[in-house]
Order: structure tokens, then C-alpha cells, then sequence
């Protein structure tokens, strides 16, 4: 298996790491290699370009960057590369990541930045894999087989959602 890295995790601070786990796990599960860095656009500007003018020549084809509060990373680093770029708003102020979504969310024409969730950082990984998912047969079967799975699991919640009891259920 190839241990080169394609996806690039990158977070504004390690604090964020218990949101972008998520990411990381499914990239795992999927057999995905990535790599994971914590930046800051606002503490180490120069680290940041430099790290989004050299992915695409590392070999990475999506990178995932999650930022709180006011989010600048993923927009700094598509700035810096023509790689597509998932942002993660992420929940970490007293606006509830309404201002790290708005941050991501409205970047100038000529540099898009995709957005998920506050704190959607598994979305962004499965969005990750679906782009690469385009070009490579085998993550595109392992992205049916996963996706195949997500109505088994609603099914078996209302299986067990059948064995609840009430006075006054009717199903």
C-alpha cells in the first residue's frame, strides 16, 4: 500500500484536534494515507504558504483545514494552491463557530474554499474521498460500500425503536 500522503489534515491549533479526528479516522478506515500539521494563518504565515505552494509537488490532492473563530486558514491556503480545499468551521468561541463558518464560507471569486459543517470535519472527509474517489476505482468502491451502509443503520435504529414500550405507542 501506498504510504505517500494525498489528503493533508491541517488544523489552526492541536486544541482542534478532538473535531479533526473524525477526519482523520475515516481517511484511516478508508485505508486513505494522509498526513496531519497543525498551522496557524495568523501565528506562522510563512509556514502556511509555504506548506500550500509545496503540497501539490508532495504528492497531496485535497486538503482538509479546519480554524476556529476567524478561520483565516483555509482561505490563506487556498490562496496559495490550486488544490481543492475543504474548510472546517470549528465551534471554539462565544459566537458557537458562527464566525469561523462565515470566515470560510465567504472567500473572493478565484479562491474557493468548500464548507462543511461547524465542526463537520467526517463530511469533509467523506467530501475528500469522494474527490478522489473520481479518479481511483478502488476508493470509489470502498465510498459505495460505506455509503450502502448509512440506511442499514437508520434500519436497525428503527428496529430497535419498534421494542420501546409506551401506554400509548401505536407502532
Amino acid at each position: 500500500m501506498n504510504k505517500t500522503p494525498i489528503v493533508s489534515i491541517i488544523m489552526g491549533s492541536t486544541s482542534d484536534l478532538p473535531i479533526m479526528e473524525k477526519a482523520c479516522q475515516f481517511l484511516n478506515d478508508m485505508q486513505i494515507p494522509f498526513e496531519v500539521n497543525a498551522l496557524s494563518a495568523h501565528r506562522t504565515p510563512d509556514a502556511v504558504e509555504a506548506f500550500a505552494k509545496g503540497a501539490k509537488s508532495r504528492g497531496i490532492r485535497v486538503i482538509i483545514a479546519g480554524a476556529g473563530m476567524a478561520a483565516a486558514l483555509p482561505g490563506v491556503i487556498a490562496a496559495s494552491t490550486t488544490l481543492p480545499v475543504i474548510g472546517v468551521p470549528i465551534k471554539g468561541s462565544v459566537l458557537d463557530g458562527m464566525d469561523a463558518l462565515y470566515s470560510i464560507l465567504q472567500m473572493p471569486p478565484g479562491i474557493p474554499v468548500a464548507t462543511v459543517a461547524i465542526n463537520g470535519a467526517l463530511n469533509a472527509a467523506i467530501l475528500a474521498t469522494e474527490m478522489l474517489a473520481l479518479a481511483d476505482e478502488e476508493i470509489a468502491r470502498k465510498m459505495e460500500e460505506y455509503k450502502s451502509t448509512l440506511g442499514q443503520k437508520i434500519e436497525k435504529a428503527n428496529q430497535a425503536l419498534a421494542d420501546v414500550k409506551y401506554d400509548f405507542k401505536t407502532n
